[in-house]
């Protein structure tokens, strides 16, 4: 029996997906274009599938009256799911207008070929087409038609042009950019901290700073101010931040996020134990703790919505990752049903995570329903972003390696603190919308916060397994369900934290052995694919290359499967430092199995080979006075493209392997890269991210 992708599963009329019309193929998808090019791969998987140019694509994407429903377009999951039930629709689809024209023709389907969405049989046109044929598709999918093999492909594994980035770059594909005619501009007044409650406004003085006539509409904490003219409203918003009297909620102390913070927090704690039972009896026992801070999303652009509520219909523009979800909540904290709304994804400026495009869909929606026949556009601010967004996870990994006669670990122990990493509306039964918790009739917070499950990938454990060889390993995981900020998921999850620690003590544990850090690990790895990806990103970057403490320039490795079932990386980084780490060249080898389109692929990489080395070096949110400290880039530095390193990317080339996700699989590798080039360039360990400057100098200062 064929087992069915889920994206099939939930959504398994042939229909749902595809369409013709007008010599047009129409894909329908759930999946969302957040800048990783997944609107262009599901293209070609149709189009080789279909046997027609990728130019006869129109993809329709998250629109909730139009496509099927897919939940979050996250976890690197969406070749894999989406493209796999994309895969097998076309292949099926195909099928079945090859045997509806060989029954026609009386032949068999191996006598015909499609070209162009022609039917041609011994070369020759037929008459017979994809838009002339009156073939049902309002049908399940079955799953057992053959998918065209690797061999054959004409589209797949071909480096193709985004289809998303012309409209882009004609300014024409941004929410941002979205001028409909009736427009009413909105913004919010945000509390300054999590369930802070508004005791005062002096509105009076919020409308003489607007100098335009505004509305002020409340409801509880929730306070919006609406006029048309959009510089009315900034002005507006700008002065009730200034002038609103705050009390209760829970206030973030200035340490809220370090190391010692976040072992002090209550937990709640579980054990997961693999291998064999009997604590080892080693020779030596080493530890370390490593640590990562809060981190904002720092989207360049920052979210916007549009809402129109109309004849009882509510319409919502939205950059959300999960549109089907949040129509959903939206129904639920609105007391709307969902049939009578429809959302629809319009691109953002990028997020890779839970930032605040829900919470300005809502914010967005909730006026729509107070001024119904208007379209209400809200627009967040930098400031907005800063304070009020989510935040990822703090973490802090505490690692215990018993060693053997040969310096290899025999008993491994892993801690992970950190708060849940996934809070995006539904999950653990919640709205999760910032404007829905204002409301005086708020739904209920949940009554227990979990984390993504293991099965799905975790969210504090993501990679917190390590892969290695390891005759027992325990993973004790310690959440922090009630902490003063809001947390959710950002790129890689604990990924990027359980990677950088466990690479970094591997390094340490080769240093110990005296053994070369790529040997000490390829000594502890059977997995041919990994094994692969580390030799050859070292030969890449020339290793062991320079290891200088006295002139600061090192090289250092890191490596990683992401989820320990997704894409496999190992990173090569070249550092020079001094007062401060300068990020020459990473190189990468990735081996996703089928890539669908290398060039974007290669892109995803190298994008996240860059957001990483952003975190690594510079990236963390401070608090002062009980919220965050931060309101422009002045006060949360992000890299700059004059600190871009050189990349070089190679991806293995492996057809015939399944389709595996790559949108997070650099994160956690070149952090740790970067940390171990650090190490090995100054001649001492940095185990607290980000990498600064006053980080390197007090830990050279506690050296000497």
């Amino acid at each position: 029996m064929t087992t069915l992708p889920a994206s099939l599963v939930d959504n398994p009329r042939l229909d749902q997906w595809i369409a013709f019309q007008h010599g047009r193929v129409i894909l329908k998808t759930g999946k969302v274009e957040i800048g990783q090019g997944v609107l262009t791969a599901l293209a070609q998987i149709a189009a080789e599938e279909l046997e027609v140019p990728l130019a006869r694509l129109l993809v329709v994407s998250g629109e909730t009256p139009a496509c099927p429903s897919e939940g979050f377009t996250s976890g690197s999951n969406s070749i894999v799911v989406s493209g796999s039930a994309v895969r097998l629709v076309c292949a099926e689809v195909r099928a079945l207008f090859l045997r509806r024209v060989a029954g026609e023709l009386g032949c068999t389907p191996d006598d015909l070929a499609i070209e162009d969405g022609r039917v041609l049989r011994g070369g020759r046109a037929t008459g017979h087409d994809y838009w002339s044929l009156p073939i049902d598709l309002a049908r399940p999918a079955t799953g057992t038609a053959p998918a065209r093999k690797p061999t054959d492909y004409r589209v797949v594994a071909k480096g193709v042009a985004r289809i998303d980035l012309p409209p882009k770059i004609r300014g024409a594909a941004f929410i941002h950019d979205l001028a409909p005619e009736n427009v009413l501009h909105a913004r919010m007044l945000r509390p300054p901290w999590r369930g802070a409650r508004l005791v005062a406004l002096d509105e009076a003085a919020v409308r003489r700073a607007a100098g335009t006539p505004i509305e002020v509409l409340r409801e509880g904490d929730l306070v919006a101010f609406t006029s048309e003219h959009e510089f009315a409203v900034m002005r507006a918003s700008a002065a009730a931040r200034a002038l609103a009297i705050w009390e209760g909620g829970a206030r973030p102390s200035p340490d809220a996020g370090e190391t010692e913070w976040l072992m002090r927090q209550p937990s709640r704690d579980r054990v997961v134990e693999t291998g064999s039972g009997a604590v080892a009896a080693g020779n030596r026992v080493v530890e370390a703790t490593y640590s990562r801070g809060f981190l904002t999303y720092g989207s360049i652009g920052p979210s916007c919505a549009l809402a129109e509520f109309r004849d009882g219909t509510l319409s919502v523009w939205t950059h959300s990752q999960g549109p089907f979800v949040l129509r959903t909540w939206l129904a639920r904290t609105l007391k709307i049903s969902p049939e009578r709304i429809n959302v629809f994804h319009r691109q953002g400026a990028g997020c890779y995570g839970h930032n605040s495009a829900d919470d300005a869909a809502f914010d967005a929606a909730f006026v729509a329903t107070r001024v119904a026949g208007r379209v209400v556009r809200v627009q967040w601010t930098r400031e907005d972003e800063f304070s009020a967004a989510p935040l990822g996870a703090a973490m802090a990994v505490k690692l215990r390696a018993v060693l053997d006669q040969n310096l290899r670990p025999a008993d491994w122990t892993i801690e992970i603190f950190s708060p849940v990493h996934a809070q995006r509306p539904g999950m653990n039964g919640s709205a999760n919308l910032l404007g829905a918790e204002a409301l005086p009739e708020a739904p209920p917070p949940p009554s227990e916060i979990a984390d993504v499950p293991d099965a799905a990938g975790g969210g504090a454990t993501r990679n917190g397994q390590a892969l290695y060889d390891l005759p027992r390993h325990r993973l004790v995981h310690h959440l922090l369900a009630d902490v003063p900020v809001r947390t959710s998921s950002l790129r890689g999850l604990g990924a990027y934290a359980n990677v950088f620690a466990i690479e970094s003590f591997m390094d340490e544990l080769a240093e110990l052995a005296g053994l070369d850090p790529v040997a000490y690990r390829l000594s502890l790895l059977s997995d041919a694919r990994a094994r692969h990806v580390i030799e050859t990103a070292a030969s890449m970057a020339g290793w062991p290359g320079p290891s200088d403490a006295a002139s600061g320039r090192a090289l250092g490795l890191g490596f990683a499967r992401y989820k320990n079932r997704a894409a496999y990386m190992a990173a090569v980084a070249e550092v020079e430092v001094e007062t401060e780490v300068r990020l020459r060249h990473v190189w990468a080898c990735v081996d996703a199995g089928l890539v669908i389109n290398p060039d974007g692929a290669a892109n995803q990489i190298e994008g996240g080979i860059i957001q990483a080395a952003s975190w690594a070096l510079k990236e963390q949110v401070r608090f002062a006075d009980g919220r965050v400290a931060a309101a422009t880039w002045d006060d949360y530095p992000i890299l700059r493209f004059s600190e871009v390193p050189e990349v070089d990317i190679r991806l293995v080339d492996a057809p015939h392997e399944p389709a595996l996700g790559v949108g997070e699989v650099a994160i956690g590798p070149t952090a740790a890269a970067i940390g171990n080039a650090v190490a090995r360039a100054l001649g001492v360990r940095l185990r607290d991210l980000p990498l600064t400057r006053e980080r390197i100098m007090a830990t050279l200062l506690a050296e000497k």
